[in-house]
């Protein structure tokens, strides 16, 4: 056979392998954890496959190297997560997914960073953080009648724009419905729907994800530790979220700390131990459980990072809000968290939250401490919660003394930006929030060195 009849047949058989090869993919791939020589990918097949990663440092697609092979299975819902090691601090991979030994192409970048070890060597990296919740996918047979609840899906596009380093994902980040709750099977459904939107992909092949959730996606509306399928729950989170760590030996959720530069990032789970809303309202009612409480104020002790970063999937601060959804409707937890901040002196303090369906800033000004600001951002896809009436007439909430002006958005879906930067002595934050065209709402920028006592 002549060589180029060869090469051609080749090409042809390479070219019909490749529908077959994306339709084998339902979702993914997506960029888990990341360390300074380690990180995790995430990818979903629509039937077993063996799935392996070619990488390389950026530039240089003729040195890659592969991960080891790895097979999807049916009781994993086909979901393989591929632990890299070995990596070089401080560097720009791209790779590429193969299923079954053959590439799957992506119409976008696929990369991944390792963190750089400056410890004792340089200031510290400039990074960016995204950030939000409450992302409704619709799915009509499984939605109420009427309008659409979702929504705006550019969105992801105009994250992804943004090139963040890594997402924080603070809640609500999958809506279960009523036929997904009431099963493993169903849970799972409604994880899989929503990580194969298309316009996600982009955003979840090239940025750093972490999570935490909140009741939207852990069961139904308002859930607590009485929900029946906690556990099936906590087990689908941990599958299909790409986190280093979840919860403790002593207390199982989806809680964990990590750190990203010279920032330490707390996730809460608010969910899993929460006692009910409406449940007594003494001692006992608690948010986080006794554990996971002294667990945070253990590890906010034991943090050496300049910013500490606390993501909730309900807000922290506010106090003037009807939703029974705030930590100061839980005045135990509430009280003994920032009791021990407050005590301990501890520096460098930030809150994010989500859920509220609207983004705003909020500062508890005791004036014997220094600011202590709540940053919610909300809603990604879904309903926005505006302040004002058809009619006219305006929600109480919209006149809180607690936000900051100028930092209400409640007019249109919504992303938050964290840009950190700066020198040693002198870093700051700056934070963002975007509409899902990609345009800038606000901003306000926070020093290191105001979020301290003198």
């Amino acid at each position: 056979m002549r060589p180029f009849r060869l090469l051609l047949l080749l090409s042809l058989s390479v070219a019909a392998a490749l529908p077959a090869q994306r339709s084998l993919l339902r979702s993914g791939p997506m960029v888990g954890y990341g360390q300074m020589t380690e990180v995790m990918l995430w990818v979903q097949t629509a039937a077993p496959a063996s799935v392996q990663y070619r990488y390389w440092k950026q530039g240089a697609p003729a040195s890659p190297e592969r991960s080891a092979s790895e097979q999807s299975a049916a009781d994993r819902e086909h979901v393989v997560k591929t632990v890299i090691s070995g990596l070089t601090p401080g560097t720009v991979y791209e790779y590429e997914l193969l299923l079954n030994g053959r590439p799957v192409p992506r119409p976008y970048p696929l990369r991944f960073r390792t963190q750089p070890h400056w410890q004792w060597r340089s200031d510290p990296p400039a990074f960016t953080v995204a950030f939000g919740s409450c992302a409704y996918i619709n799915d009509p047979p499984s939605d109420r009648p009427g309008p659409p609840y979702g929504g705006d899906y550019r969105i992801f596009t105009a994250m992804a724009a943004q090139r963040p380093d890594l997402m924080l994902w603070t809640g609500d980040n999958i809506y279960l419905r009523e036929p997904d709750w009431d099963s493993r099977s169903g849970i799972a459904y409604r994880y899989a729907h929503t990580r194969a939107l298309p316009e996600l992909q982009p955003l979840l092949g090239a940025t750093h994800h972490y999570a935490t959730w909140d009741d939207h996606d852990f069961g139904p509306n308002n859930a607590d530790r009485s929900f029946r399928l906690r556990r099936e729950s906590l087990e689908l989170f941990r599958l299909f979220w790409a986190n280093q760590t979840y919860g403790t030996d002593e207390a199982a959720g989806v809680f964990g700390r990590f750190v990203w530069g010279d920032a330490e990032f707390f996730l809460l789970d608010d969910r899993y131990h929460r006692a009910p809303n409406e449940g007594p309202g003494d001692e006992r009612r608690t948010m986080f459980g006794a554990e996971q409480l002294g667990w945070l104020k253990d590890a906010l002790s034991n943090s050496v990072a300049r910013f500490k970063i606390v993501v909730n999937g309900n807000q922290m601060l506010n106090r003037f809000s009807g939703d029974g959804e705030l930590l100061a409707q839980y005045p135990a937890d509430h009280r003994a968290l920032l009791t021990y901040i407050k005590e301990r002196r501890i520096p460098g303090i930030l809150f994010l939250s989500g859920d509220r369906h609207h983004t705003e800033l909020v500062v508890d000004g005791d004036s014997a401490f220094y600011p202590l600001y709540d940053f919610t951002s909300s809603p990604l896809t879904s309903g926005v919660h505006r302040m004002t009436r058809r009619d006219g007439s305006t929600l109480p909430e919209l006149h809180n003394p607690q936000r900051v002006p100028g930092t209400l958005v409640d007019d249109a879906r919504n992303f938050g930006m964290l840009r950190f930067s700066g020198p040693a002595a002198d870093r700051r934050v700056v934070l963002e929030t975007y509409d899902a065209a990609g345009t800038l709402r606000w901003s306000k920028e926070i020093r290191a060195n105001d979020l301290r006592m003198p």
